[in-house]
């Protein structure tokens, strides 16, 4: 059997009613040192003995979530439930990843994002910056999230695509290309978004500054009240403001101009 690399200490802390060991090396690997101390695993079950992954600094992992191959987890991030981080792929700072999680490649979660749900990130991705991707969801080529952006449902964002400041992609939409979204964008339901004049996001500057945004593909409107057509659109403001339904309907015009002349 091949030598340990690493063993439980008897240095324990209590997290989330879980008993977790700190870990130290048995012998050099990697950037790790014979005598190295790490992060908190609840058993070997959660970081593999071979390959060169570890868990750094107050990093935990725990319950059947697995660290393997040359994976990094370190800062103050969670890996738990049956999460599996592999292959090249880190996880730091405060980021917090659960579910049936699958990060590997040389995908990047930190900065107090979270992954969780059956979401798969992988490639060359970074999820970072408060932003959160769940459900479904796929993340996958040199895709970059962002900026308390929101990924969740069914969802593929690939290739070069950047999601950020606020944008919420749902539903079953497809992003890939050299997209970038931002500016409180809120991309859902079946939209594809290509390239950048797949989705225009507005203002309500008139009224209570709120963003609303027009998808392309399927010609809808995402805002904070609704998602539906330009129709519903007016008709639900112009219930509360007859005033402020004429602006809304404005922007469908306009949108509806700019169809006209594809």
């Amino acid at each position: 059997m091949e030598e340990k690399k690493y063993e439980l200490t008897d240095e324990t802390i209590t997290w989330g009613g879980h008993t977790l060991h700190r870990i130290k090396s048995l012998k050099d690997f990697g950037f790790i040192k014979k005598g190295d101390l790490g992060g908190y695993v609840e058993s070997e079950e959660n970081l593999s003995q071979e390959g060169n992954c570890w868990i750094y600094n107050d990093a935990k992992v725990f319950e059947n979530a697995i660290i393997a191959d040359n994976a990094q987890v370190c800062g103050y991030a969670q890996v738990r439930d049956y999460a599996r981080i592999s292959d090249n792929a880190q996880v730091s700072d405060e980021a917090f990843v659960y579910g049936t999680t699958i990060i590997n490649d040389n995908a990047v979660v930190n900065r107090n994002a979270y992954v969780h749900g059956n979401a798969r990130v992988y490639d060359d991705t970074i999820v970072s910056d408060d932003a959160r991707v769940y459900g479904n969801a796929w993340i996958y080529g040199h895709a970059q999230i962002f900026g308390n952006a929101v990924i969740y449902g069914d969802v593929n964002i690939s290739d070069y695509a950047v999601i950020c400041d606020c944008a919420i992609v749902s539903g079953e939409a497809s992003i890939k290309g050299n997209s970038e979204i931002r500016g409180y964008a809120q991309i859902k339901g079946d939209a594809i978004i290509k390239d950048v004049s797949d989705f225009i996001v507005f203002k309500n500057n008139w009224d209570n500054g709120k963003y609303f945004t027009w998808t392309k593909s399927n010609n809808m409107w995402k805002a904070e009240f609704l998602y539906g057509t330009g129709e519903d659109l007016i008709k639900r403001v112009s219930i509360k403001s007859e005033e402020s339904g004429k602006k809304y309907e404005k922007y469908v015009k306009f949108v509806e101009d700019l169809n006209s002349n594809d």
